[in-house]
């Protein structure tokens, strides 16, 4: 099969090649998905340029890719869950660094995958797994719920753009921070949107006089504006900033977990969850998709066809 690859970790593009990889065995239990789409995020390229790497052993050389949404096309023994033709999406994330989905098959545990939702694209779906379960996690953590005022930090990008969605459907008032171009975007999704940047506490202050009651981070660096526009019992979690542990919040790492992203795929096909794409590329466009994600400017989503 054809597939991205980097034989070393490196922090630019500079180690990414598109080649013949052998394909996927497929073990007890495991499913083998033809991949029609798979989420660009960033944890893709800082896992290449070393940054799990205290954490996580690596492969060589490795596939990048966490995200996936595509057609079974074979089952290990003992996969009653799924069926040959069935379209199925994927967290993806492996114990060891290798064998991701930025490629034409990948073999996935029974248990991390998911039916796609009907409602969505392949792109749209290949585009929810890992940011739609991050924002899913951080909202449970939060246990939002009728009354709350949750500030969601960054809520135009990929997980941000979730989590006012799931906030929304869960009964919470939702302020959202973004540039002032994605104002009318957040406004679609149900949030209240402000401009980040300098007066940001004065802001949200002035929609939420007695403060928010939770906080979701979804960019880091933020904990000084969590801390200052949080009312008196409020809670806050980071998806990004591990600080938040020491400051009476939560750092959230999602789990792969099939059941839970069928929750997620459930709330599609309801109308109340839409995933935005922002752009697609190839295999052999990986690097700039890749740039594209740096830049942290990104709405929604970036996604890879191969």
């Amino acid at each position: 099969m054809r597939a991205v690859t980097y034989d070393s970790y490196a922090s630019d593009d500079s180690r990414l090649k598109v080649g013949d990889v052998p394909d996927p065995k497929v073990g007890p239990g495991q499913v083998l998905i033809e991949v029609r789409a798979a989420g660009v995020n960033p944890v893709d390229w800082k896992v290449m340029a070393g940054g799990l790497d205290g954490m996580m052993d690596a492969v060589f050389p490795v596939i990048p890719g966490w995200d996936v949404a595509g057609v079974v096309r074979a089952l290990g023994p003992d996969t009653p869950e799924f069926a040959v033709g069935d379209e199925v999406m994927s967290y993806a994330r492996k114990d060891v660094v290798g064998a991701g989905t930025f490629a034409q098959y990948v073999a996935v545990s029974a248990d991390d995958v998911a039916h796609k939702p009907r409602s969505f694209g392949w792109n749209e779906a290949g585009g929810l797994p890992l940011a739609g379960m991050t924002a899913q996690r951080a909202l449970d953590r939060l246990e939002i719920g009728q009354g709350d005022v949750l500030l969601v930090h960054a809520a135009a990008g990929g997980v941000g753009g979730f989590a006012v969605q799931i906030g929304r459907d869960r009964g919470a008032r939702v302020i959202g921070t973004a540039s002032e171009r994605n104002h009318d975007y957040l406004r679609g999704l149900g949030a209240e949107p402000v401009a980040y940047g300098d007066g940001l506490q004065e802001r949200v202050r002035e929609l939420a006089p007695g403060g928010v009651t939770a906080v979701a981070d979804c960019v880091g660096g933020q904990l000084d504006t969590t801390l200052a526009v949080l009312a008196s019992g409020g809670r806050h979690v980071s998806t990004a900033d591990p600080a938040a542990d020491e400051h009476g919040g939560h750092w959230i790492w999602v789990r792969p977990d099939g059941a839970k992203l069928a929750d997620l795929a459930r709330l599609a096909d309801r109308g109340a969850l839409k995933s935005e794409v922002s752009g697609t590329f190839a295999l052999e466009e990986t690097g700039a998709a890749f740039d594209a994600s740096r830049s942290g400017h990104t709405r929604g989503k970036l996604v890879i066809t191969p």
